[in-house]
């Protein structure tokens, strides 16, 4: 080899072209780096957004009833009242007291979107209600709630609970009826 090759212009160019090629690798790893370093960082807001999310979720549902809870103390309150005085008064004290806790207590969930409903004479409906008998009613007509055992609820319209009925039937034509 001749130290043309190693020392000449050609050596100068290449040596330029190494260094200007270190020069973009060494920018290029830089640059590789600082998108790494974002991309961790993004990473890390990402899994805290998540973690703080989770958190606040949790502490949601441990406290979504806290209003609801509140506004039902004093509905307890009475009922603790009630009980005093079901001890010392008469019956119809007693009975009164706890149709006014009855009250104040559908007035505070009425508050929160629950509402009763009413079924005693309206027609069965499996939505609406949930049959525990059947009874012959002559006087009303077939499938209609004829009794209810306890009330159904719908919570901002859409049903809650199904209030609990008794269902009238059409009454058995083999059956001698009272005229014959």
């Amino acid at each position: 080899m001749s130290d043309s090759f190693l020392n000449g212009p050609v050596a100068d160019e290449r040596d330029e072209e190494i260094q200007r090629l270190r020069e973009a690798l060494e920018a290029k790893t830089r640059e590789l780096e600082a998108q790494q370093d974002r991309h961790l960082r993004a990473v890390a807001e990402f899994d805290n957004v998540r973690k703080r999310a989770a958190r606040e979720r949790e502490e949601y549902t441990r406290y979504a009833n806290e209003s609801l809870l509140r506004d039902l103390l004093p509905v307890l309150d009475n009922l603790d009242r009630a009980l005093q005085a079901a001890r010392s008064e008469p019956a119809a004290a007693v009975t009164a007291g706890v149709e006014l806790i009855q009250r104040e207590m559908l007035r505070v969930l009425e508050k929160f979107g629950l509402t009763p409903f009413t079924s005693v004479g309206q027609p069965f409906d499996p939505g609406r209600h949930e049959a525990v008998a059947r009874v012959r009613r002559p006087d009303l007509p077939d499938m209609t709630v004829a009794a209810e055992t306890a009330r159904g609820y719908l919570l901002n319209g859409r049903v809650l609970r199904p209030a609990m009925v008794t269902v009238a039937m059409a009454p058995d034509e083999r059956e001698p009826g009272p005229d014959s």
